[in-house]
């Protein structure tokens, strides 16, 4: 098919011509006499940059020289930035910095590249002061203006890309210097001797406090196309080590390699999407709080998703978390409004058991380590929690075995309790004294020898499901965390007896991340392997638990309290006794100096007696449960104030 022939005038091809011709004339006139002034729009730009920085920041700036070395290139020399009444921040010999023409046509300042030759960047903290508070200072201007809502998706994607527009196509930095004093009591100084960027190619060398290590920073940038792999390293198979983390927060840190990639982002519909990677060879950190033991990560990467919408952060589901040959997916949402909502998901698919437990990293579940285990895993967890109805949290987990078998043990037998054991308490970290769990000690007592009142106060105060639970009790821990985050503190704990056992046999007193941890894991291994009977669970904690100063188990609490044995207490002691176990230590403040019990402990009498009663497991009783009748030993009443 042949397309029909438009036939224009001469005279509007002339016209058309002329008006081109005007413009390109207009615009090289226009770039001539830009090019002509160019050093004076240059001094005007300085001059009015320097001004801002001390109206808006209280920044001295200083600018010995500057002028145009190329087309679009401005060298700098003897350049200084000081903070009012504070220390020097920032010291360049000399700087070369060139932008690129055609996206500067659209108001985006891209650079093209950068040279600079001894630099000094400076931070200082002083007790509250820094020398870098005018970031949070910036004065206010007078007429107050009306900016229209910005999404956090529109501040991330905006965020990046200003970063990735001042990573320069070549770049060129010598000996340039940063140095971080904290009130003088930890320092740290990174010296860049050589720092380039050739054709994508990053290639950096640093040097660490002067001679305590040499880094390299290395890889490939390409800010154009919003990709980059970097990866952070030391000179001679030597590990990085962070030592102002251990100076200011009591933290060791180190590790072999570490890997971080931008793979793509992008900003669409209000939400911005970015996705990278991850990664660290031979991690290894020691602080008290995670675990008394070196913590040591031989291979972890995590491949990540992240949205940021109008109101929220999310590390997306399509996320995998990689340890060893392990991999979880998570979910994490945080949204900002109208309410505040936490929202955490973990997908860990079928696999291998083995590779889970070897996946466990080295110092975290030390009574764990060396077991060897058959079958494979699965685990679900959904949590979420809308800060303007806390009541409502969700808490769902779940870890679900298929033909799972233990196969050796790791340092701990977990059934070393089915028979006679010797238990040893501590009080502030010291071991007290053994205590043998068994007949050859005259206050061990069998499950059936102790009294039904006890057995069924203290399961009614302390674990009621605890005959059907496996272990954990869902409701207790939603509760918990409703309570805590109401109270803005630790309230209220979620622990069963199930719990409370394996804290206290198996495991240190240290209260660590880790050890929480571990506890629920033992517990899980315990339960749903049937390891350890229910009774006999229960009767290894009726005699290991504390119930006074150096007063342990059942047969002690009830001879040293009252001159019985646990077969004859009877309601209101029994309550009493299930009343001490939160706070054993507090127990003879609970008496007045006739041995009679204060006023306070009646509504608490009330309460578990009435339960026990609505569930069948006393008569009711409308003079306290007992209350009434509780009388401290005779001997005991000269200790009471």
């Amino acid at each position: 098919m042949q397309l029909p022939k438009i036939n224009i005038p001469k005279k509007y091809i002339k016209i058309g011509a002329w008006v081109l011709g005007v413009l390109f004339l207009l615009l090289t006139s226009a770039g001539v006499y830009a090019y002509t002034k160019r050093e004076a729009l240059l001094k005007k730009v300085m001059a009015k940059a320097v001004a801002k920085a001390a109206k808006d920041y209280d920044l001295e700036v200083k600018i010995g020289s500057a002028g145009f070395s190329g087309l679009s290139t401005v060298t700098m020399k003897n350049i200084s930035v000081v903070p009012k009444d504070r220390d020097t921040l920032s010291t360049i010999s000399d700087i070369t910095v060139g932008v690129k023409i055609f996206p500067l046509l659209f108001g985006d300042v891209k650079l093209a590249e950068i040279k600079l030759n001894d630099g000094v960047f400076n931070v200082v903290l002083k007790d509250s002061l820094t020398n870098l508070d005018f970031i949070l200072k910036r004065k206010k201007k007078d007429s107050v203006t009306t900016k229209s809502k910005v999404g956090l998706g529109e501040i991330a994607n905006n965020l990046l890309n200003e970063v990735l527009y001042k990573v320069p196509d070549d770049m060129e930095i010598r000996n340039l210097v940063f140095k971080l004093n904290d009130n003088d009591t930890a320092s740290l100084k990174f010296l860049t001797t050589t720092a380039t960027i050739d054709g994508g190619d990053l290639k950096s060398t640093i040097i660490v406090n002067d001679t305590a290590a040499t880094w390299h920073v290395n890889g490939e940038v390409d800010a154009g196309s919003k990709h980059f792999d970097i990866m952070l390293f030391a000179d001679g198979n030597k590990k990085i080590e962070l030592p102002y983390l251990e100076n200011k927060l009591s933290t060791k840190v180190s590790f072999d390699t570490v890997r971080t990639q931008l793979k793509d982002a992008d900003y669409s519909s209000d939400n911005f999407k970015i996705s990278g990677s991850w990664s660290v060879k031979n991690l290894t950190v020691n602080q008290k709080r995670i675990s008394n033991e070196n913590v040591i990560v031989p291979d972890a990467k995590i491949d990540a998703d992240m949205l940021v919408g109008e109101n929220f952060i999310c590390l997306d589901s399509t996320s995998t978390i990689f340890l060893k040959n392990a991999s979880v997916h998570p979910y994490l949402k945080y949204t900002l409004s109208p309410n505040k909502i936490y929202e955490m998901k973990i997908n860990a698919e079928e696999q291998d058991a083995q590779a889970i437990f070897d996946a466990f990293p080295v110092g975290l579940f030390e009574s764990l380590e060396g077991m060897k285990v058959q079958g494979k895993l699965k685990y679900n967890l959904n949590f979420y929690l809308d800060t303007s109805v806390p009541d409502s949290v969700k808490f769902d987990s779940s870890l679900t075995p298929t033909d799972f078998k233990i196969v050796k043990w790791g340092k701990n037998d977990l059934q070393k309790i089915n028979s006679d054991f010797v238990y040893t308490p501590y009080e502030y970290g010291k071991p007290m004294r053994n205590i043998t769990i068994g007949p050859s000690n005259s206050n061990f007592t069998r499950l059936e020898n102790i009294s039904s009142n006890f057995k069924n106060a203290l399961l009614t105060s302390e674990d009621p499901s605890f005959f059907r639970h496996h272990g954990f009790v869902e409701e207790s821990i939603r509760k918990s965390i409703a309570v805590n985050f109401k109270e803005k503190r630790f309230k209220r704990g979620g622990s069963t007896i199930s719990m409370q056992l394996v804290k206290n046999v198996f495991l240190s007193r240290q209260k660590t991340l880790a050890r929480k941890a571990e506890e629920i894991l033992i517990v899980w291994l315990i339960e749903n392997n049937k390891l350890i009977s229910k009774q006999r669970m229960l009767e290894v904690y009726f005699n290991i638990i504390e119930m006074g100063q150096n007063v342990y188990g059942i047969g002690e609490a009830s001879r040293h309290y009252f001159g019985k044995t646990p077969a004859d207490l009877n309601i209101g002691e029994s309550i009493f006794l299930a009343s001490i176990v939160p706070k054993p230590k507090a127990a003879m403040y609970k008496f007045m100096s006739d041995g009679g019990l204060k006023g306070y402990m009646l509504p608490y009498f009330k309460f578990i007696g009435g339960t026990m009663a609505r569930r069948g497991l006393t008569p009711a009783d409308t003079s306290g449960y007992g209350f009434y009748n509780v009388r401290l030993r005779e001997g005991l009443r000269q200790y009471l104030l």
